[in-house]
């Protein structure tokens, strides 16, 4: 694809339309639009191109403001902006996407493996919660629901899968819920609950069960669970449903894991300690805490590795919103090395395959900001470029 001429003519109107969006929601949803950048910028974001951009899909929260569903977009790795075409803004509440799914709060997304397919929670706090799928067309973006299965299980949070099976992590009815994948790639009604514990000592915030991740290793054999309110990672193997079970420090709240490429070593970030466990996945210890909170929110939310392995980053929500750098050093364990403050309530982040830049939904903002990353050092200058949408809460690519 060439390079793409913005005449004045097209400026103005696409200035003209996220305007007329900015005005709704500043008068009726009392939206910050300021923290997501300048309208200008959008616009000029909206008519990027280069080389085969990455199809890049999104979770929202849809009561109570603007957003639908699960949107996607197509998003150009190298320059950092989005690509559609000139002129084309299907959706008025979010500028630049190309499909939408419409379904209550799919607040937490995978893919399957060859992209065909979109797994979403629909996190409710009643017998309706479930886990969707959806089919997703990579070349124009389209998505279609082709099933909904009930969870039974309270607000679902994180969905996950290894080809044969998806599992959604419930975070109010503190269980695990497994689902068969169908050979047309939809779930089939759930076999099986994976149940969660207490022991930790935060009487509001951890007296009852609360399951907050189910991710599978690699090869898809075992799966590692995030248990908040004990304060532990359960480590299941998939086949036999046996459980290991690793004691994180008191009052940690384990939130959401990451294996290292090795699968040596696990890394949890803990929503009330604030801090990442390193944990030898061999012998269950915990090798290292490292602070990525340091002004006690109690907020700390997601962790990922850079595409090469070499840096972990994790996103601090409620106060000093931000993301915090770490250097992964030869033996794994982490060593801190720079800070970058987002948008408001970083709830969770991506980087694009080839690790040039970092995406973070920033619930509270309104929009997905856009940092470039440093490949070498690791660390994020902001492009002053996003993506405005209501509620954005999570960030796959294919």
């Amino acid at each position: 694809m060439g390079k793409t001429e913005i005449d004045k003519k097209d400026f103005r109107k696409g200035l003209g339309q996220v305007n007329e969006w900015k005005q709704m929601n500043m008068s009726e949803r009392k939206f910050d639009f300021w923290t997501c950048g300048l309208a200008a910028l959008t616009s000029f974001m909206m008519v990027g191109c280069g080389s085969k951009p990455l199809t890049m899909v999104v979770g929202t929260y849809t009561d109570d403001c603007a957003s639908r569903g699960v949107y996607s977009y197509f998003f150009d790795q190298e320059k950092g902006v989005l690509v559609t075409g000139k002129g084309e803004d299907r959706f008025a509440e979010a500028p630049g996407a190309v499909g939408l799914a419409e379904i209550r709060n799919p607040s937490y997304l995978t893919l399957s493996a060859d992209g065909r397919y979109v797994y979403a929670v629909r996190e409710v706090a009643d017998s309706t919660a479930s886990a969707a799928t959806m089919s997703l067309d990579r070349k124009t973006g389209a998505m279609q629901l082709i099933g909904n299965e009930l969870t039974d299980g309270k607000d679902p949070c994180y969905i996950s899968t290894n080809g044969k099976v998806v599992m959604t992590a419930n975070y109010s009815s503190g269980n695990v819920t497994e689902f068969p994948v169908g050979d047309d790639g939809a779930l089939k009604p759930h076999d099986f609950l994976y149940r969660t514990g207490l022991g930790g000592p935060d009487s509001t915030r951890q007296n009852l069960p609360h399951a907050h991740c189910a991710l599978f290793n690699a090869a898809g054999t075992e799966l590692y669970v995030s248990e908040f309110s004990a304060d532990v990672v359960a480590r299941y193997d998939v086949a036999t449903r046996q459980c290991r079970r690793i004691q994180l420090p008191s009052d940690f709240g384990p939130r959401h894991i990451v294996l290292n490429d090795g699968e040596d070593k696990a890394y949890v970030i803990g929503e009330l300690s604030g801090s990442i466990a390193v944990i030898d996945t061999e012998s269950g210890r915990v090798v290292q805490t490292v602070c990525a909170d340091t002004v006690n929110a109690r907020g700390s939310a997601d962790i990922h590795f850079s595409p090469d392995g070499r840096f972990l980053y994790a996103s601090n929500r409620l106060q000093n919103d931000g993301i915090a750098i770490f250097k992964v050093n030869a033996d794994g364990t982490l060593a801190r090395i720079g800070y970058r403050n987002t948008g408001i309530h970083p709830r969770n982040f991506n980087i694009t395959p080839n690790g040039k830049f970092l995406l973070v939904a920033c619930r509270d903002s309104g929009c997905i900001q856009i940092f470039k990353r440093n490949v070498r050092t690791g660390l994020l200058s902001d492009t002053g470029l996003t993506i405005v949408l209501d509620k954005p809460v999570c960030i796959v690519f294919d």
